[in-house]
């Protein structure tokens, strides 16, 4: 079988693991890269040994090529879906879906306008921890979900990152740039949100940069650092999700936990794909550990775009796909709309639960 050509455009920090990952798959080929900083696609055309690097107008050009991994910055992602899917391409962004919630859905409508997919990450909620919390949900394993609480709580990415200033500029901070793990998660373990209340706030107004080549420049905050959310299932669960990079010293919270009315869920950090899970029942004194019944127990990137490019081929739904983002999208900018307006707000989007994995799968294997 002919394998599908994919184009990636955005060679940054976080290109390798695609590049790694893609290669795996039988029915996969990365067959150009793309970058602004020319130089940049070159280095890494040449590291991961993809045949072409280019210019993004050549890589959209290109008619042998038919699916996009578009990751670049959060502010390029509208642009670059938007070319892609004008020049017949399907294309499956980073995280974010859009800076924009009106973009994210104008992505949305044109893709199912022209036929094409329109995928996005996260897709670390196809790991083996999330996908097998999900297995223990739905068995009943802690009965009716009640509640859950969501915590990524930080001092930000600037002591590390060697390019953090897009991180606090607009479609950055904490709940735009790692939120989306946390709501992804959320919403495949326990279904769409129906309103949300919220109260966001930035702590510093400017970062200092820790390491690499720009260390020691200072990067303006443009965005809130501290966000708390209040989420209310459509299912009836209640939720809170903070995310923060003001913690300077740190923390020691959950990452994400599920209450039950028979038990309750230790669910992994949602930015991996692996565990541990772990359940402790009513009446137990301690918590038990679960075996992880899925594959992708490992760093996972880009079986999201995988499980796209196959879909297509068996003519059913994606997992990781543009509505699914967008509702996290819109919850994102509900939140921050609801700190700002200081009440309730619905929720008008919606999105259909994706079909979990099957168990024990090899890495490279889909259904």
């Amino acid at each position: 079988m002919a394998k599908t050509r994919v184009g990636v455009i955005g060679c940054g920090n976080i290109c390798g693991i695609y590049f790694k990952n893609l290669k795996r798959f039988p029915f996969l080929e990365v067959a150009a890269c793309a970058d602004l900083l020319p130089d940049r696609a070159k280095a890494k055309a040449a590291e991961f040994g993809v045949p072409k690097a280019c210019a993004p107008k050549e890589l959209l050009a290109d008619p042998g090529i038919s699916t996009v991994l578009n990751i670049t910055i959060p502010k390029a992602h509208f642009e670059i879906a938007v070319a892609a899917l004008e020049a017949g391409k399907s294309v499956y962004n980073e995280k974010p879906l859009a800076v924009r919630r009106e973009d994210g859905g104008k992505l949305v409508e044109m893709a199912a306008r022209k036929k094409l997919r329109l995928g996005c990450a996260p897709d670390t909620f196809l790991g083996a921890g999330l996908q097998t919390c999900r297995k223990l949900i739905e068995e009943g394993a802690i009965g009716t979900p009640m509640a859950a609480t969501a915590f990524m709580v930080g001092g930000g990415p600037e002591g590390w990152h060697p390019d953090p200033a897009f991180v606090y500029q607009v479609g950055g901070g904490p709940l735009f740039d790692m939120g989306p793990y946390y709501l992804t998660a959320l919403v495949t373990l326990l279904g769409p949100v129906r309103r949300v209340a919220g109260m966001a706030r930035a702590g510093f107004p400017e970062r200092v940069v820790g390491s690499g080549p720009r260390k020691g420049e200072k990067i303006k905050v443009e965005v809130p650092t501290h966000v708390a959310g209040l989420l209310e299932f459509q299912g009836g669960a209640i939720g809170n999700l903070i995310t923060s990079f003001d913690a300077k010293g740190g923390a020691n919270l959950p990452r994400i936990e599920i209450y039950g009315s028979e038990a309750s869920l230790s669910v992994p950090d949602p930015n991996t794909f692996g565990g541990p899970v772990r359940i402790r029942r009513k009446d137990a004194k301690d918590w038990e550990e679960v075996p992880l019944a899925h594959g992708y127990a490992e760093n996972g990137r880009g079986v999201g775009l995988a499980d796209m490019v196959k879909a297509e081929t068996k003519k059913r739904p994606h997992r990781a796909g543009g509505e699914l983002a967008f509702h996290v999208l819109d919850l994102m900018h509900a939140i921050v709309e609801a700190s700002e307006k200081a009440k309730h707000l619905e929720i008008r989007s919606t999105c259909e639960r994706p079909k979990p994995l099957p168990p024990g799968l090899n890495f490279g294997e889909l259904d």
